[in-house]
């Protein structure tokens, strides 16, 4: 099975590319403009053993914002094309993950119906060039462009570099176990037989 997708999107504010490969080995080519934000995506790639390529050109002389909007709504419609029918995947995924003081956990689930909750409160407004407050727009993007329940705890929290590394890389371990395979689950991993 190829559960690759490429998606692109262009407006007057951003055009982008993403290509995503499931079923990768964590290679990853990513320029954003955002070097934090590239940081990220490439912790992401890395953590999750995704292959993933991200080139955004965006409108950084107003700010960041549309910029990391608008990626995490083109990778969440890449994890939904790329996931495919759902056949025999786990379907759910969660990690609780350390991150030197800081512990998050993540959970989701590809069920198809978009929810986003988190408690995460950044003690800084910003972490280089990228405003804190775009993590929450982020993931609420791939949330509901991918039609992913998404959730986040930060249990203890600390530097704002290791809170959102850590939910970015905690996203990544618990995507990649909802994504995986189980040769119990023959069809898709619901009573209503299908999602």
């Amino acid at each position: 099975m190829n559960r690759v997708a490429e998606v692109c999107r262009n407006t007057k504010e951003t055009q982008i590319r993403v290509r995503l490969n499931l079923d990768g080995t964590g290679q990853y080519s990513v320029n954003t403009g955002v070097g934090f934000f590239d940081h990220m995506l490439e912790g992401f790639a890395r953590h999750g053993l995704f292959d993933l390529e991200v080139t955004v050109q965006g409108d950084l002389h107003v700010d960041c914002h549309h910029t990391i909007e608008d990626t995490g709504i083109v990778l969440g419609q890449a994890i939904r094309e790329a996931v495919g029918d759902k056949k025999g995947i786990r379907r759910y995924g969660s990690r609780i993950l350390p991150m030197d003081e800081v512990l998050v956990i993540c959970a989701l689930d590809l069920g198809g119906r978009p929810y986003y909750r988190s408690d995460v409160e950044f003690p800084t407004e910003k972490i280089g060039a990228m405003d804190t407050e775009m993590v929450r727009e982020f993931f609420y993007a791939v949330s509901y462009s991918a039609a992913m329940n998404l959730h986040f705890k930060m249990l203890e929290s600390g530097n704002s570099h290791h809170m959102a590394e850590g939910m970015f890389k905690a996203f990544a371990k618990a995507l990649d176990e909802a994504v995986s395979f189980d040769e119990r689950i023959t069809d898709v991993l619901s009573t209503k037989g299908t999602i």
